[in-house]
C-alpha cells in the first residue's frame, strides 16, 4: 500500500494540468451525484482556490507590465494595435451572431416582479464617466479593489518614467515580477482542486432544476457562444495567420477556458492567460499588456449576452427593430461593459442601458436582469470562458500573423 501512493502522487505530478483539472472537474460531478451534502462542503475550497487567484491578479499586472514597458528596448514591436483591432472585431462578430440567432429563434421571457439589488448605469454617459474615473484611481486603492483599467494606467505610467532610471532600478523591477510570476504559478498548480470544490459545491447547491424553464433562452446563448468560440474567431484567426487555427483554438479553450468556466472571472483568469501566452512563446512586452487588457475591454461573451437578453425583452414585449440598429445598440453597450466591470452582475448590468435606448422602461428591463441571475450558473460561467480564452487566443494570432509578415519581407 504504501508503495502505491508514491506511485500514484508521481503520476499526477507528471500529468499535464489540464488533464489534472478534467481528474478534479469528473470528481466534482461524482461528488455532487452521489453525496450532495458532503458536496457543499467543498464550497470553501473552491472559494480559497478562486480569492488566491483575485489576490494575485493586480500586483502581478501592476508589476509585470511596469516591468515590461520598463525594460523595454526602443524600436521593439508589440503589435499591441492589432491585438486591440481583433478584440473589437470579434466583439462585433459575436454582437451579429447574437442578433442573427434572436431573429431566427426569439425568446420569450415570463416577466413578472422581481426585486434586484443591483444598480445599473444610467446610461452612456455615467459608464463613460465611470471609466474616466477607474483611469485615474488612487493606485492603492485599484490594487485593494481589482481595478484593473486603473491598475493597467498607473502601471503604464510607472513603467515609462522607469524607462529612464538607472539599470539596477531596471533589474531589481524585472527580478520583482520573475518573484511574483513564482507565486502565480504556485497558486495555478492547486487549479484542480479549486475546481474540484467549485464544480460539487455548484452542482450540490443550484443544481440544473431552475434552469429548465430558460431552456430554450440558455441554448440560444450558449449556442451563440459555441458559434463564435468554433467558428467566427477560427475564421479570424485564419484570416490573420492564413494556417489552420483550430490547434491554437483548441489549446486556448483547453487550458484557458476551462479554468475561466469555473472561477467566473476574467479578473482571476488572468495569471492562467499570462502563464499560457508564456508557454506559447509569445512576446513578453505584448502579452504583459494585452492579456490584463483584453480582461476589460475584450467582450464577446458581453456583446452575446446582453444582446441575447435584450432582444428576448424586445421580442416579448412586441417591439419591432431593424437588425443594423440591433447590432449597432449592442456594440455600444457590450464596448461600454468595461466601464461596469468593477460592479458585481458583469454584463448584466447593462442590460438596463440597452433596454433604455429601445424604450423599454427601468422596471422591465431589472425582470430581465433578474432572469440573467437566474440562469448566470451557466451563462455567465460560458461568457467568461469566451472571453477570457479569446484574449489569449487573438494575442497569439496577432503575435503570430505579425512575426509571419515580418519573415516574409525580411
Amino acid at each position: 500500500m504504501t508503495a502505491v501512493s508514491p506511485s500514484l502522487l508521481q503520476r499526477l505530478k507528471q500529468t499535464g494540468l489540464v488533464t489534472r483539472i478534467i481528474i478534479g472537474l469528473i470528481a466534482g460531478i461524482a461528488l455532487a451525484w452521489l453525496a450532495p451534502d458532503l458536496a457543499k462542503s467543498t464550497e470553501f475550497i473552491g472559494k480559497v482556490f478562486v480569492s488566491a487567484l483575485k489576490a494575485v491578479a493586480p500586483i502581478l499586472v501592476f508589476v509585470l507590465v511596469m516591468a515590461s514597458i520598463a525594460n523595454h528596448k526602443h524600436g521593439q514591436e508589440t503589435h499591441i494595435r492589432p491585438i486591440l483591432f481583433l478584440y473589437l472585431l470579434g466583439t462585433f462578430a459575436a454582437a451579429v451572431v447574437a442578433v442573427i440567432a434572436s431573429t431566427l429563434f426569439p425568446s420569450s421571457l415570463v416577466l413578472a416582479t422581481q426585486d434586484v439589488a443591483v444598480t445599473a448605469p444610467g446610461g452612456i454617459s455615467e459608464v463613460l464617466q465611470s471609466l474616466a474615473l477607474s483611469v485615474v484611481d488612487n493606485p492603492v486603492r485599484a490594487l485593494m479593489t481589482g481595478n484593473f483599467i486603473g491598475i493597467l494606467a498607473w502601471a503604464i505610467g510607472m513603467g515609462v518614467a522607469i524607462r529612464h532610471a538607472g539599470q539596477t532600478t531596471r533589474t531589481v523591477l524585472e527580478d520583482l515580477s520573475n518573484g511574483v510570476t513564482v507565486i502565480v504559478r504556485l497558486v495555478i498548480s492547486f487549479a484542480p482542486l479549486g475546481i474540484f470544490g467549485l464544480v460539487a459545491s455548484t452542482l450540490a447547491t443550484s443544481g440544473f432544476s431552475a434552469l429548465l424553464g430558460y431552456l430554450h433562452l440558455l441554448t440560444v446563448l450558449i449556442g451563440c457562444m459555441l458559434f463564435v468560440a468554433l467558428v467566427v474567431n477560427p475564421l479570424i484567426v485564419f484570416w490573420k495567420l492564413r494556417r489552420n487555427p483550430y490547434p491554437l483554438v483548441f489549446t486556448c479553450l483547453r487550458e484557458s477556458g476551462i479554468t475561466a468556466f469555473f472561477t467566473r472571472s476574467s479578473a482571476a483568469n488572468i495569471p492562467v492567460n499570462l502563464e499560457l501566452s508564456k508557454r506559447l512563446g509569445l512576446h513578453e512586452d505584448t502579452y504583459s499588456v494585452s492579456i490584463p487588457l483584453g480582461a476589460t475591454i475584450n467582450m464577446a461573451g458581453a456583446a452575446i449576452t446582453i444582446t441575447v437578453l435584450t432582444l428576448a425583452a424586445v421580442h416579448t414585449l412586441g417591439i419591432v427593430v431593424d437588425v443594423p440598429t440591433a447590432v449597432l445598440l449592442s456594440v455600444v453597450a457590450a464596448i461600454c461593459a468595461c466601464g461596469a466591470s468593477g460592479v458585481a452582475g458583469g454584463s448584466l448590468l447593462l442590460i438596463p442601458l440597452a433596454c433604455s435606448l429601445f424604450g423599454i422602461p427601468s422596471e422591465i428591463a431589472m425582470q430581465v436582469v433578474a432572469v440573467g441571475f437566474i440562469i448566470g450558473v451557466l451563462q455567465d460561467s460560458a461568457e467568461t470562458a469566451l472571453n477570457s480564452s479569446t484574449d489569449v487566443l487573438f494575442t497569439a494570432a496577432a503575435c503570430l500573423g505579425e512575426e509571419e509578415r515580418a519573415q516574409r519581407t525580411a
